[in-house]
């Protein structure tokens, strides 16, 4: 009934299960609260920039009631610290402008001039001060070789600006100063013990927000009025999943609701839960920082996208050392994080596999910080792998690819790394990542013969990656790929459309789409070179740590050989650069690959694999249910 509007809403509320689908009508929120939000969330930008220390003190607070209070003094504060903090640089120039002439008050300047006595300040130098006549009475007040200062009595000078008298005594400037500085250390004090509140600002801002959910919510609710009947019904509409509607049918009974459900169809678009087993789901994390979530209508790639993104940060990454160095940094992230929450982050799980993927990786291609691999102990270079080493790239190849590829006479060798072979890993892993994409394209399309024209793709791609082998590796180009291109296409022409209906017509409406498909042939190639990217990081990566090395320790072999030994401030000097340098440049080289992995790692998966060949448009919103904090985390949203 629509008597029951708000207190039903306070009930659906406290079930927290339904996510309310939005109707397109204008709401209005009270001012009050969006008022009360925006100075909250303003307070909390400001106390941002403190960092809450253990038992740190907060007396002076406790006066303070909740409810926004917090808020209103802290832009109180910050207002009166931008207002000071204007007005003391205005004090200070005036300071430096008058501290020469002494401690004054103007005022004495006005009262004499009222009684007939005019005095005008002059800052002189010396040639000028000569050149004056005698018609111009002055009292000279200080002299050097530089300037004369001097009253002019009666009359100013001709042609020349007395020296501007101040708007306040010097000592009275000196003390507006100091008192500035003295009320902005207790504004930084304040605020600072004000921080420790931050968590107190941030609950009263979500009650808040939840209060204007509410609004939105009750605006949003339809009313049908029955005129016979003179009865009023509201209504409204959402989703729930589906193993939490007996929360929702309980929650009716209870209060008496009328309530219909049914499975979304095509045309709905419900919010998107994902839920993976404890090895899986610690993707979920990047999906939350990229904000890109599936609908349901498309792939739940977690799986794959963190398969493929742990070898591509390891490519692009592609040092042992920094993999153990990055492993050791999150272990202690996660365990500190555990001490103090009593869980072990997904996020730092994630970047742990991933570090493993590029000790493994690094292991194998004998790269640790970039040393040379002759350089290494005998262990390490034991774990190198043909034919990831730097030498007998086609000897070392794999004998059943030999087999099903004619290599080169002479594969380039690159001084870090196999080039040659890196960059066949390149385009032999995207090609696997694109034709997964197909292959799950099959599945779904089933039991239409349009499955077909994907079976088609993976022909036309295996085709197309030999191509792309023959050109960039040189790798001798067989008789039987342009019939893989050209049985893949046909293929494609053919069942592309067959989704039911007349068989011959629907190859007529493929016929139509000549040039997408032309033109998706072509990107198929590019698609697979792009995966070139992978290479061109990693090696990027090695030649700038190799360049920090050679800056650090070009000169490493002559340390200590003047006959002054280990010992000497010399050798002590030039190790304690060498050691800075090392570890600003590896840093900076770890920054820039982490920025490589997001351009190039990321793109890969999300613009190659899961846009170019899968189709997905990432159209999907995360379930939001209208709930209070307490009850949404007990039904578990965000799993």
């Amino acid at each position: 009934m629509e008597r029951e509007r708000e207190n039903t809403l306070r009930k659906l509320r406290e079930t927290g299960v339904v996510h309310l689908k939005r109707k397109n009508t204008a709401v209005v929120i009270p001012a009050e609260l969006l008022e009360k939000q925006a100075r909250n969330r303003q307070a909390l930008g400001i106390l941002s920039v403190y960092k809450v220390k253990k038992n740190m003190k907060t007396a002076g607070t406790e006066d303070i009631p909740l409810h926004g209070r917090f808020a209103d003094e802290i832009l109180s504060l910050t207002t009166e610290k931008i207002r000071l903090r204007d007005e003391l640089p205005h004090f200070i120039a005036e300071k430096r402008r008058i501290e020469g002439w002494g401690d004054f008050n103007p005022g004495d300047f006005s009262f004499l001039e009222a009684h007939g006595v005019a005095l005008f300040l002059y800052s002189l130098p010396v040639p000028v001060y000569r050149r004056i006549g005698d018609d111009v009475k002055l009292i000279i007040l200080s002299r050097d070789s530089v300037s004369v200062k001097a009253f002019a009595v009666g009359k100013q000078i001709p042609g020349m600006e007395p020296f501007p008298l101040p708007f306040m005594p010097l000592s009275d400037i000196n003390g507006r100063i100091e008192s500035i500085g003295l009320r902005l250390a207790e504004i930084e004090t304040r605020l600072r013990a004000l921080s420790a509140h931050k968590e107190i600002i941030g609950e009263d801002n979500l009650a808040i927000s939840e209060e204007i959910e509410y609004e939105t919510a009750s605006g949003g609710m339809e009313t049908v009025n029955d005129e016979t009947t003179k009865i009023a019904i509201a209504g409204l509409c959402g989703f729930v999943p589906c193993d939490k509607i007996d929360l929702l049918v309980q929650a009716a009974c209870d209060n008496g609701w009328t309530l219909v459900w049914d499975d979304p169809t095509p045309g709905d678009r419900p919010p998107t839960i994902l839920k993976n087993n404890k090895a899986v789901r610690i993707i979920q994390p990047l999906f939350s920082l990229l904000g890109t979530l599936p609908g349901y209508w498309e792939y739940d790639i977690s799986l794959s996208y963190m398969v493929f993104l742990s070898v591509f940060f390891a490519m692009i990454f592609g040092d042992a050392g920094y993999g153990i160095l990055i492993l050791g940094i999150s272990l202690i992230i996660g365990l500190f994080y555990r001490a103090i929450k009593g869980i072990f982050p997904d996020a730092v799980k994630l970047i742990m596999l991933f570090s493993s993927c590029t000790i493994a990786w690094g292991a194998i291609n004998g790269a640790w910080f970039a040393i040379p691999v002759h350089n290494l102990p005998f262990v390490l270079r034991a774990l190198v792998i043909p034919p990831f080493n730097n030498s007998g790239a086609v000897a070392d190849f794999p004998v059943f690819l030999k087999k099903l590829f004619i290599l080169p006479d002479v594969v380039p060798r690159g001084d870090l790394k196999t080039n040659w072979n890196i960059q066949f890993v390149c385009f032999t892993a995207g090609t696997i990542q694109i034709l997964w994409a197909r292959v799950k394209n099959i599945r779904r399309l089933l039991p239409f013969t349009a499955a077909i024209a994907q079976a088609g793709w993976i022909i036309a791609i295996s085709g197309i990656y030999f191509v792309v082998l023959s050109i960039l590796l040189k790798i001798e180009l067989l008789p039987f790929v342009k019939w893989f291109v050209i049985a893949g296409v046909g293929l494609n022409f053919i069942f592309s459309e067959q989704k039911g209906g007349n068989f011959f017509v629907n190859i007529g409406k493929s016929m139509t789409n000549f040039f997408s498909i032309f033109l998706k042939v072509v990107g198929s190639f590019g698609d697979i070179i792009s995966y070139i990217r992978l290479f061109a990081a990693g090696l990027a990566g090695s030649m700038i740590a190799r360049t920090f090395n050679s800056m650090a320790l070009g000169g490493s072999s002559g340390l200590g050989s003047n006959g002054l030994g280990i010992f000497s401030l010399g050798f002590i000097l030039r190790l304690l650069i060498a050691i800075v340098v090392l570890a600003a440049g590896h840093a900076l080289n770890l920054m820039m690959s982490t920025l490589s992995l997001i351009v190039h790692g990321v793109r890969l998966n999300l613009l190659e694999y899961a846009g170019n060949h899968l189709g997905m448009d990432w159209s999907g919103y995360a379930y939001k249910p209208f709930a209070s904090v307490r009850n949404a985390e007990k039904n578990g949203e965000g799993n």
